[in-house]
């Protein structure tokens, strides 16, 4: 590895559910980080042991090691509740580490709570400054980069008024301007991404490229693994506060989704619960493999729906719609007609394939009679779709669809 940007040696951080600490702001955090800003040591106090039987003990992170080398771009995933936030305000100085202790070579940029350090009652001018500091630019960098600044956030109109008349997309994408352009060594980057419209997402995403491009270290938190996929060159999966698995993202991603199935089925109601029908599971049953909630194929495929019917339907109604993690519809069917006996039915679904880009989805189901809804169920776990991606490798281009195209050049006027 080249020389190292990030190293982190036994990081924990305990929280004692319910205990009142003194209260402390995000800004005051951040202005109290801003000194000694080219090698930082955040390091935790000795831990003093807690009993396991102690309830009221909570570790977000236990025993996390890891190095980042200058100019990589590492992502960092997991499900909610993992522990990324948590490392990025360690590694920021925001918060400090119960034990263990992490090191960072160079100036630091954080995209973790956009906005943090505005004042409402300051314009948008006023606020450029204030943050600016905050963060760590001297005022004729701020000066220098202030045009651009504004430029970038769209909000050259509003400058001059306070920003509590700001929209929450004013808020954000000002905040987000003023941090992207520190142009820091190092750039700690939080899922800030999700809020905004998409074209100012899409404005984002090609600015952390170029800080990418530029050299610069970046660690990247996102559940959009396809983000993941084309900016990051390793990942580290954090599962319930530690480190699950690191190494190339291709490997680590596809680990992690592949973990998003082992989910168990819900198991709820019966025949005592006063419920007429209710769904149990699902399962792709052609083609068959080891793991039937994945897709690895391009072709055809049958996903049976198995669900349980507890009381006579009559002119029922099934339907099916599958979505994405974005929480865009992407297919749907129903079919009426149904007449059920009490007992366990599968619905099998026939489709000539799915050709979506890789990553999670979601089958959600439902079955109505007489207009009344007997279940429905958001089916786990996701199915994840495996297949190699046949577009382009960049997410902003890769659009919903992952569909093969022949390529030929003929000269102009010539009928094939």
């Amino acid at each position: 590895m080249a020389a190292v940007a990030v190293r982190a040696e036994g990081l924990g951080k305990r929280y004692r559910i319910g205990k009142m600490l003194p209260y402390k702001t995000l800004r005051d955090s951040l202005a109290g980080a801003i000194s000694a800003p080219f090698r930082r040591t955040t390091r935790g106090p000795e831990a003093s042991p807690a009993g396991n039987g102690d309830q009221n003990i909570l570790w977000a992170l236990k025993d996390i090691s890891f190095e980042v080398g200058v100019g990589e771009v590492v992502g960092l995933i997991g499900r909610n509740g993992a522990g990324k936030s948590t490392l990025l305000k360690i590694l920021s100085r925001i918060t400090e580490p119960t034990e263990g202790f992490a090191e960072l070579y160079g100036r630091v940029g954080s995209l973790l709570e956009v906005g943090t350090g505005f004042h409402p009652e300051l314009t948008g001018r006023e606020n450029v400054f204030l943050n600016g500091a905050i963060l760590g630019m001297k005022r004729a960098e701020i000066e220098r980069k202030f045009d651009e600044i504004v430029a970038f956030a769209e909000t050259e109109k509003f400058l001059d008024t306070p920003v509590k008349h700001y929209s929450s997309g004013m808020f954000m994408r000002l905040g987000f301007a003023v941090a992207a352009h520190l142009d820091p060594e190092i750039l700690l980057v939080d899922e800030v991404l999700a809020v905004g419209d998409v074209a100012f997402q899409r404005k984002c995403m090609d600015k952390i490229r170029d800080v990418a491009r530029g050299g610069r270290t970046v660690l990247f938190v996102s559940h959009r693994m396809n983000s993941v996929r084309t900016l990051c060159s390793r990942s580290v999966w954090l599962d319930a506060g530690q480190v699950r698995m690191a190494g190339l993202t291709a490997d680590v991603v596809n680990a992690y989704e592949a973990s998003l199935t082992m989910a168990d089925p819900r198991r709820r109601g019966g025949p005592g619960a006063h419920v007429e029908a209710q769904f149990r599971g699902w399962e792709i049953v052609e083609p068959r493999t080891e793991q039937p909630h994945v897709l690895e194929s391009h072709g055809p495929l049958s996903v049976k729906i198995v669900v349980d019917v507890y009381a006579p339907v009559r002119h029922g109604v099934h339907a099916i719609t599958l979505w994405n993690t974005d929480g865009i519809l992407i297919w749907g069917w129903a079919t009426d007609g149904l007449d059920l006996e009490p007992g366990a039915h599968a619905f099998i679904c026939d489709l000539p394939g799915l050709p979506l880009k890789p990553g999670p989805y979601s089958w959600r189901v439902g079955l109505y009679s007489d207009g009344r809804v007997l279940d429905r169920w958001e089916c786990v776990p996701h199915m994840v779709i495996a297949t190699a991606a046949l577009g382009d490798r960049r997410d902003e281009w890769s659009g919903l669809l992952n569909i093969p195209c022949d390529f030929r050049v003929v000269e102009d006027g010539v009928r094939e």
